[in-house]
C-alpha cells in the first residue's frame, strides 16, 4: 500500500509539473502577442532559454538553498530514496522558472539577451529560493516568529507572494534601470502607442496560462490525499471575477480582458485552500480592477514602460492576494480560518521587500558591468534581427 501511495503521489505531482511547464508556453505567447512584430522571435527564444538556465541552476543550487536537499549522489541512490523527491523538484522548478518568465515581459523589446540569462541564474539560484525556503520550509525561524507575534504563520498555499509578487517586484527595478523603449515617451509629454502585434497570440497565451494554472494551484497540495476541490473552484471563481472586472473597467479592451483572468488567478493562489468561492470571486474581481487601474497609471501617467504590465499583474495583484488570504480566509467571511491578516501583512511585506532589493542588486550590478540595454540601432531594428538574425516571417521578406 505504501508503494502504491508513493506511486500515485508521484504521478499526481508529475501531472502538476507538466501543467505548469505548459504555462511557460503561455508566458511565451502572451509576450509574443503583446510586443511588436520585430520582437516576436526574441520573446519565444527568451522564455525557452530562461527555463533551461533555470533548470540547471535550480537543480545545482536553488533547490538546495530552499530545501537543503541536493541530487549529487548516484542514480541508484536517487531512484531508491528520492523517486518522489525528483518529481517534486520538477514541480517546484516550474514555479522557480516562472520568475524570469515574469521579468521577461516587463523588460521586453530593449533588453540584451546574455545579461538577462545571467540575471536569471542569480535570481533562480539565490534570490527566489532564499525567500521560498523562508515561506515554505521554515528557514531561519521566520514562520515561527510570525506565528508567535500574530497567532498564525504566514500562509501562501500556491505562491501569490512566493512566486508572483516576488517575480513582479523583482521586475520593477529591472524595468526602471532599463528605461523606457525609444520614442515611447516624447519630450513634449506625449505617449506614443506601441500596440500589440497579435491579439490572437496574446489570447492564446492567456488561455494556456489559465488552463495550466489549475495544475499550479490544485497540485500545490503535492500529494493525492491532500487534493482539494475547494482550491479548484476558488481558482475558477477568481479567474472569472478578474475577467469580468477587467472587461467592465477596461471598457472591453481585449488586452485587459485577457489579462483579467490572470490577475484573478495570481491573487487567489495564496488563499485558494481557505476561502469560500464567493470570497474568491471578490478577490479575483478586485485583482482585475487593480490591474486595469495600475497598468494605465504606470504606462500613461508615471511613464514606467513595463511592456506586459508585470508589476501590476504579478507584483501588485500578488501582494493583494497575500493580504486577501488574511481577509477572506477568516471564518468571519466564510473561510476555513487558521490565518491572520497581520501575519499575512508581515509575510507579504517581507516578500516584496526582499524581491525589490534582490532585483535592484542583480540588475544594478549587470547595468554597471555588462549593460542591460540594446543599442539604439539594435532596438530600432528589433531584437529578432539584432540578436537572432531572423524575423518571425522570413519567407515574406524573401518573397518581397
Amino acid at each position: 500500500m505504501e508503494s502504491l501511495k508513493q506511486g500515485t503521489d508521484t504521478l499526481f505531482i508529475l501531472l502538476g509539473a507538466i501543467m505548469v511547464l505548459a504555462m511557460h508556453a503561455g508566458f511565451a505567447f502572451l509576450e509574443l502577442g503583446t510586443v511588436r512584430k520585430k520582437n516576436q522571435v526574441n520573446a519565444l527564444v527568451k522564455i525557452l532559454v530562461d527555463f533551461s538556465v533555470s533548470t540547471v541552476v535550480y537543480f545545482a543550487v536553488g533547490y538546495s538553498v530552499a530545501y537543503g536537499t541536493h541530487f549529487f549522489v548516484g542514480a541508484e541512490t536517487l531512484v531508491l530514496q528520492s523517486g518522489y523527491g525528483l518529481v517534486k523538484f520538477f514541480f517546484l522548478l516550474t514555479f522557480a522558472a516562472a520568475i524570469p518568465a515574469i521579468v521577461s515581459g516587463g523588460i521586453a523589446e530593449r533588453a540584451k539577451f546574455w545579461p538577462q540569462l545571467l540575471a536569471t541564474a542569480a535570481i533562480v539560484g539565490l534570490v527566489y529560493p532564499f525567500f521560498e525556503g523562508i515561506a515554505w520550509n521554515q528557514h531561519f525561524g521566520v514562520q515561527a516568529w510570525i506565528k508567535a507575534v500574530t497567532g498564525e504563520e504566514f500562509h501562501d498555499f500556491a505562491g501569490s507572494i512566493v512566486v508572483h509578487a516576488v517575480g513582479g517586484w523583482i521586475a520593477l527595478p529591472a524595468v526602471l534601470l532599463l528605461g523606457s523603449r525609444s520614442n515611447r515617451y516624447r519630450k513634449d509629454g506625449a505617449v506614443s502607442a506601441h500596440p500589440p502585434s497579435s491579439i490572437p497570440f496574446l489570447a492564446l497565451g492567456s488561455w494556456i496560462l489559465v488552463v495550466g494554472w489549475f495544475g499550479f494551484n490544485v497540485m500545490s497540495a503535492q500529494t493525492l490525499d491532500k487534493i482539494s476541490g475547494l482550491v479548484a473552484v476558488n481558482s475558477l471563481m477568481a479567474m472569472v471575477g478578474g475577467t469580468l472586472a477587467a472587461l467592465v473597467l477596461g471598457k472591453n479592451d481585449p488586452g485587459f480582458v485577457h489579462n483579467g483572468p490572470l490577475a484573478g488567478l495570481v491573487a487567489v493562489c495564496a488563499g485558494s485552500d481557505l476561502m469560500h468561492p464567493l470570497g474568491a470571486l471578490v478577490v479575483g474581481a478586485v485583482a482585475g480592477c487593480i490591474f486595469v487601474v495600475m497598468f494605465t497609471l504606470t504606462q500613461n501617467r508615471w511613464k514606467i514602460d513595463d511592456v506586459l504590465g508585470v508589476w501590476p499583474l504579478h507584483g501588485l495583484c500578488g501582494t493583494w492576494g497575500g493580504l486577501a488570504a488574511g481577509i477572506f480566509g477568516s471564518k468571519a467571511l466564510g473561510g476555513l480560518g487558521g490565518v491572520t491578516f497581520s501575519g499575512q501583512l508581515i509575510g507579504t511585506a517581507m516578500g516584496a521587500t526582499w524581491a525589490v532589493l534582490g532585483g535592484a542588486l542583480v540588475y544594478g550590478a549587470l547595468k554597471a558591468t555588462l549593460g542591460l540595454r540594446l543599442s539604439q540601432e539594435e532596438e530600432y531594428d528589433g531584437a529578432d534581427l539584432s540578436i537572432h538574425k531572423i524575423s518571425a516571417t522570413p519567407d515574406r521578406e524573401v518573397s518581397w
